[in-house]
């Protein structure tokens, strides 16, 4: 659509420094349109505090703050957990949360008969793709405005300078300028020292971290925990019943006291470049490494072995905003299949950014002392013999064939 005949426009909404700049820009620059700022709550917390009186005292009609953490939880985050989905390290905390909000935007710009739908993602990253295939699937002619793609604006050292001179309230510095992205499941920090990999981490400074504390920080003494699953979804920490939202935040709690789950990676983005930065995922981190626990002892090999291999597709349809496709329901479908059997508790100790195995249970097990014992059993042993000749005679054969006595 032609600028001047885009009249309303639902904008995504962080009250970040991109969304905040973008209401004034697209103001200036589509016409004086209608702006309907959406602000999706993954769990983020305190940062949705104060977001409607900024968004209509920047230029926004209103705002509708859409509560999505438990579809988010429950649809994305638990199947990837049981297929054990991570992309090169990350546990995917940004590309969670992205479909769901996608899906959101779609249905309230129909709703609200809106010409066009904005978001503030740079055209370096991953989520301007996510966000849009998203939107594609759900309002396929929705016009799509990516306002990094199209100012002159440069650098977020120039955002600011956009903000001051149009009055926008901000809550960072220049000093403080990381680009963060909060949800229930992560944060993430990026820019500044961080684009430098040769710099170390200063994760013990003011205001870096906030859902963990450094391991060099944690306690002295090692936090006991226990994770009940049914059928690969976690249902209970130390024996209470909870929602999967629940769980999640009780763990960032626990785990995020004892440094659990800080990555500093660098990674390889959708877009073709390397990115540095460093994410918190403290429950995410507890509930990945205990259901893998839980699955020594419930998922027979040849599926295990298949599910790691698929694990690795997942996670990259999941990153590369594929989440509304063919493949990824058919791959939702085999790890909720897998993790069938997956029911049980582990029980662990956190310990300087450490998780340590305190042992599992399952009634589903399949795992037998009496058949793995280095005592008394009633194994044959003397079988292997036979085996082992049926399983080595394509070597043998090799050899044979090799060494012309074949």
């Amino acid at each position: 659509m032609k600028k001047e005949t885009i009249k309303k426009i639902v904008l995504a909404y962080s009250g970040g420094l991109d969304t905040s700049v973008i209401i004034p820009w697209l103001k200036e620059n589509y016409n004086d349109p209608e702006i309907i700022a959406v602000a999706a709550d993954v769990g983020q917390g305190d940062e949705l505090e104060g977001l409607e009186e900024k968004a209509i005292k920047t230029g926004a009609s209103k705002l509708i703050v859409a509560d999505l953490t438990d579809e988010m939880c429950d649809d994305i985050i638990v199947p990837s957990i049981m297929m054990g989905a991570k992309y090169e390290k990350y546990l995917l905390g940004t590309a969670f949360a992205r479909p769901i909000i996608a899906k959101k935007l779609a249905e309230i710009a129909l709703a609200e008969g809106a010409d066009a739908i904005a978001h503030g993602c740079t055209g370096k990253g991953n989520d301007q793709v996510r966000f849009e295939l998203g939107i594609q699937y759900f309002a396929p002619g929705m016009t799509i405005i990516a306002p990094w793609r199209e100012w002159e604006i440069k650098s977020r050292d120039e955002e600011i300078d956009y903000a001051e001179a149009h009055h926008v309230p901000l809550k960072i510095s220049r000093e403080t300028n990381y680009s963060k992205d909060k949800n229930l499941w992560h944060l993430s920090h990026e820019g500044l020292d961080l684009e430098d990999p040769a710099n170390e981490p200063d994760l013990d400074k003011d205001k870096f971290l906030e859902m963990s504390v450094s391991p060099y920080k944690a306690p002295d003494v090692a936090t006991e925990v226990s994770v009940d699953f049914e059928a690969g979804v976690p249902v209970a920490v130390n024996g209470e019943k909870m929602k999967v939202s629940k769980i999640i935040a009780k763990l960032n709690e626990l785990g995020g006291a004892n440094g659990i789950g800080i990555l500093d990676i660098v990674e390889n983005r959708l877009i073709g470049m390397k990115d540095h930065g460093i994410y918190e995922t403290p429950g995410g981190t507890i509930l990945y490494f205990a259901h893998e626990q839980l699955e020594m002892l419930t998922l027979d090999k040849e599926t295990a072995h298949m599910k790691s291999k698929l694990a690795v597709d997942y996670a990259d349809l999941i990153y590369n905003g594929k989440w509304f496709s063919p493949l990824a329901e058919a791959l939702t479908a085999f790890a909720k299949k897998a993790n069938e059997n997956c029911t049980g508790t582990v029980k662990l100790k956190l310990y300087k950014g450490n998780m340590i195995n305190a042992g599992i249970t399952s009634p589903n097990s399949l795992y037998s002392e009496e058949l793995v014992t280095f005592g008394e059993s009633d194994f044959d042993q003397a079988q292997a013999a036979g085996f082992i000749n049926i399983w080595g005679l394509p070597t043998k054969v090799q050899s044979l064939l090799k060494s012309g006595k074949l």
